[in-house]
């Protein structure tokens, strides 16, 4: 063996014998549900960024008539772009583990989930998808504890 790889092979042992790994546990990131729920938050938000810049560059995206929440034509857009926004951060915060992450996620969660139940008569199976997303990381930040 040369030298070089002896010092690395050295350093790579512990003084058992046994290479110890490093505890998830311990890691800045989260893992399990809260991984779920904020990956979920974090596509959720992305899409809803998507739909609101599509509505703010095209007024003519979002055409229902006779629906009795209609607002402005980029109304929509602008709405769904600041709530993406906030999802993806809210996102970020449970996947980095931070404490404001798991209450800001469950409550723009649900503001997300009543926006795009109203969107509904727009995009049917867009608004359903993305409040499929939001009820299951609901569903995970609430119900699973972090551990």
């Amino acid at each position: 063996m040369t030298a070089s790889i002896r010092k690395v092979a050295a350093m790579a042992e512990t003084p058992g014998g046994v290479r110890q790994g490093t505890d998830p546990r311990n890691s800045e990131w989260t893992t399990g549900p809260s991984l779920f729920a904020g990956l979920a938050l974090e596509l959720s938000g992305t899409l809803s960024i998507v739909l609101g810049v599509a509505g703010i560059a095209q007024g003519a995206i979002f055409n229902a008539p006779g629906y009795v929440y209609r607002f402005d034509v980029t109304a929509w857009g602008w709405i769904h772009l600041v709530i993406g926004l906030a999802l993806v951060a809210a996102g970020l915060g449970v996947l980095v583990g931070k404490s404001w992450g798991r209450g800001a996620g469950i409550a723009l969660g649900a503001v997300s989930l009543i926006t795009q139940f109203m969107f509904i008569p727009y995009y049917p199976l867009w608004s359903i998808s993305v409040m499929t997303l939001d009820l299951l990381a609901i569903f995970a930040l609430s119900r699973f504890s972090v551990t």
